[in-house]
């Protein structure tokens, strides 16, 4: 499971021109599913997430979660994440899991993330989006739950 996490000051996802997800202070996921992923993969990733001290206290210092600011999290599914651009022109998509295995994973993922105490949106699964993102800082990393990267 990989993710690309970015601090925001606010996002939101769009769906054919309604808005569908949106969010202030928090944390913007844009989150691939493997196809070797599992439940345990779920669980280290949103742990870690959710206690990501990627927020400043009040020195400046990028020392504290989500949690201890009561931020907000959205969620968006992103098969590209997993799209291998090592050999020719056009990313190979072999490694990533199949849309009705990833759907699964995906929504076990944002139901992991609901059982703390933060606001959740998400984006709709293999819906076309337009996602705004007012990246805070910026402050964006990667996360891989097989630690690859």
């Amino acid at each position: 499971m990989r993710a690309v996490v970015q601090r925001v000051s606010q996002a939101k996802v769009t769906v054919d021109g309604e808005t569908i997800g949106e969010i202030g202070k928090g944390i913007v996921v844009l989150l691939g599913i493997g196809q070797d992923d599992t439940e345990k993969d779920i669980q280290y990733l949103s742990d870690k997430i959710i206690n990501l001290r990627i927020f400043e206290d009040e020195n400046g210092k990028m020392n504290i979660s989500l949690l201890d600011i009561k931020g907000e999290l959205l969620i968006v599914s992103q098969f590209t994440l997993y799209g291998d651009c090592r050999k020719g022109k056009r990313p190979s998509y072999d490694k990533a899991a199949r849309p009705e295995n990833a759907e699964v994973l995906y929504n076990k993922f944002v139901e992991a993330c609901g059982k703390y105490d933060i606001r959740v949106e998400t984006g709709k699964f293999q819906a076309m989006m337009m996602v705004e993102i007012h990246n805070d800082g910026p402050v964006t990393l990667l996360l891989d739950s097989k630690k690859e990267f």
